[in-house]
């Protein structure tokens, strides 16, 4: 049987969509992060449950094939990324597992995914980045979390956001810690500055900064920042400066309520040919190269003919169906983030758009209501959070029946499970198509694109 510290080597046959490799010991699955398939590896056992094993690497004793330096000085500290140590062909292999694994395991389906597209700049494809700060040694420190901990790894050079990105964080934590303004103590509640946010568009490359704080006493000092230094004349590329004031003990980012500082409310970028205008709430895919060419896989899953009603679930900016508008005849986005909805309308005004509109609440239950009205798309595109689908959003699509549902998800296992429900008996639907697209390199995620059609016409 094996046992905590004890010493034991095997090969790693696969990896998890966790990010962890796994191979077999003595019977017993044992997972291991940091490895690579093909590896030959000594591991010290530091977690035995009922049916599989936790370890960590002894001794790399035969190196994988796959195998390269990480070319980060904190991959093996910050859980940000997963795969710095495999080659990015590998990668996309074992990306391409965690889609086709998800769909037969979880599906049930027999159907084999299509590659994942992949990335062509792996580095520096952000444009977004939230850093948490805390105080040590009595100083503000950035950076990002230790894999499952709050424990912050300070570093800002990190190799997925662009260079300007860390050198505008150095100066504001520069500038906190010479104004002696307090970090937030998670334990205690104590403090102001909770996370430093930044986001840029990647065409227009205009930048926001937003300061999460617990109180408005950061306002003054802030604004200061912007009027008695030279960070304006240093990043002209910044367009807005904001508070975000977040008082909750949570784990959650950011609060309800913004107030600008310096400089506009939202910053614009350009998604697919369309102006969008983006405010602190509102979902915007973070690598933006790759979700044009996710929205153009969409489209083209959707086979759209111009005279089609699409309904566009979850929607956020609106930027998914926005890309779709000269090809359909008339679309309805639906988001629960009222300040997403607002960014939608003003994207759609701002394009010149009439043949859209958005409603602000729940998926599922504007979906529902609109069933209930007896409105019937031609085609929904669904984009949920990781989580997937709540039951009244797939219930109401089944009722809604459209003939085409396109589903883009960030989590394979959430995919799958959603797609089995559409596809049962009772529901109606067939699996047409799979593909995933990579829009995080060197993280253990990937984007999934689904194409379901309905079995019989209603």
């Amino acid at each position: 049987m094996i046992r905590k510290n004890q010493i034991v080597e095997f090969e790693i046959t696969g990896i998890t969509n966790e990010g962890n490799g796994v191979g077999r010991y003595d019977g017993m699955a044992v997972f291991v992060p940091q490895t690579a398939t093909s590896d030959y590896v000594s591991v010290k056992i530091v977690k035995v449950l009922k049916s599989y094993a936790f370890g960590i690497v002894n001794e790399i004793i035969t190196p994988s094939p796959y195998r390269k330096e990480p070319d980060c000085p904190v991959f093996r500290k910050c859980g940000g990324c997963s795969f710095r140590h495999i080659e990015y062909e590998e990668e996309l292999r074992v990306k391409s597992s965690f889609v086709s694994d998800s769909f037969k395991r979880i599906g049930g389906f027999d159907i084999e995914a299509e590659p994942v597209l992949g990335c062509e700049d792996i580095n520096h494809y952000r444009n977004k980045a939230q850093y948490p700060v805390a105080m040590a040694d009595g100083k503000a420190i950035c950076g990002f979390y230790a894999n499952r901990s709050h424990r912050i790894v300070p570093y800002t050079a990190c190799l997925l956001q662009p260079v300007i990105f860390q050198q505008i964080v150095d100066f504001v934590i520069d500038y906190i810690n010479a104004n002696k303004i307090p970090a937030y103590d998670e334990i205690t509640g104590n403090g102001l500055v909770r996370h430093i946010y930044l986001r840029r568009g990647y065409h227009s490359g205009e930048i926001m900064l937003c300061i999460v704080s617990t109180g408005k006493r950061i306002v003054d000092s802030i604004r200061k920042m912007t009027e008695t230094t030279d960070f304006l004349k240093k990043f002209p590329d910044v367009k807005s400066v904001i508070v975000n004031l977040n008082p909750e003990k949570t784990n959650v980012i950011l609060g309800k309520k913004n107030i600008t500082v310096w400089g506009t409310d939202n910053i614009t970028d350009i998604m697919c040919g369309n102006k969008i205008s983006l405010s602190p709430m509102s979902f915007y895919q973070v690598n933006t190269e790759q979700a044009e060419k996710l929205y153009s896989i969409a489209a083209e899953f959707a086979d759209l003919k111009g005279d089609e009603e699409v309904f566009d679930l979850y929607c956020g900016a609106g930027t998914i169906g926005l890309s779709m508008i000269d090809k359909i005849n008339h679309l309805t986005g639906v988001e629960v983030v009222k300040q997403a909805v607002e960014n939608a309308k003003v994207n759609a005004e701002a394009n010149n758009i009439k043949n859209a509109d958005f409603i602000c609440g729940d998926a599922g239950e504007i979906a529902d209501r609109l069933q209930k009205e007896g409105k019937r798309p031609d085609v929904i595109i669904v984009d949920p959070p990781r989580k997937g689908c709540d039951a009244l959003s797939l219930e109401a699509i089944v009722k809604m029946a459209p003939e085409k549902i396109v589903m883009i998800s960030c989590n394979p296992a959430t995919a799958a499970r959603d797609c089995k429900i559409l596809c049962s008996e009772e529901s109606g639907y067939e699996l047409k198509r799979v593909r995933g697209c990579d829009l995080f390199p060197g993280t253990c995620h990937v984007e999934t694109v689904c194409l379901l059609s309905r079995k019989a016409p209603v």
